[in-house]
């Protein structure tokens, strides 16, 4: 087989599909099934419109927070803890042994650590000037 190395002008999602396709048949072959799951913790209005809430996805044995978003009028009120506490609770229902994430300084990096989560690592200038950071908690069984 011969290939060669394109690059388009404008990525897909069909490309993205291809590539993510090749990555997840290497890494069930080499891991095992990675029982991947959606999760979505939503904060609705009183309309039933989406307005903030929890999204992230279960991948061997760990919950992979992608986002947390509370409207910054409902900040310090208790509800990003009870997303988080919500999604901790189907990560231990799905068997999972921690929950990871990853953050920006100017975020939310000292509410996950109120919430046990430890940082194990940091990329400096991301964006400029600052810091991001991943955060792990190891879920006791």
């Amino acid at each position: 087989m011969t290939l060669e190395i394109v690059i388009p002008e404008t990525p897909t999602a069909d490309h993205e599909r291809a590539i993510g396709t090749v990555l997840r048949a290497h890494n069930e072959r080499m891991g095992g099934p990675s029982n991947t799951q959606l999760i979505a913790v939503l904060l609705n209005d009183e309309a039933g419109a989406t307005v903030g809430g929890l999204w992230g996805k279960t991948v061997y044995e760990w919950l992979f927070i992608g986002m947390l978003a509370v409207p910054a009028e409902q900040r310090s009120s208790g509800l990003g803890s009870a997303l988080m506490d919500h999604a901790e609770t189907i990560a231990r229902s799905r068997g999972c042994i921690g929950i990871w994430l990853d953050t920006f300084e100017f975020q939310a990096l000292g509410f996950y650590q109120k919430l046990g989560f430890e940082i194990f690592g940091q990329i400096d200038d991301h964006p400029m000037g600052h810091r991001r950071y991943f955060l792990q908690k190891r879920l006791k069984l």
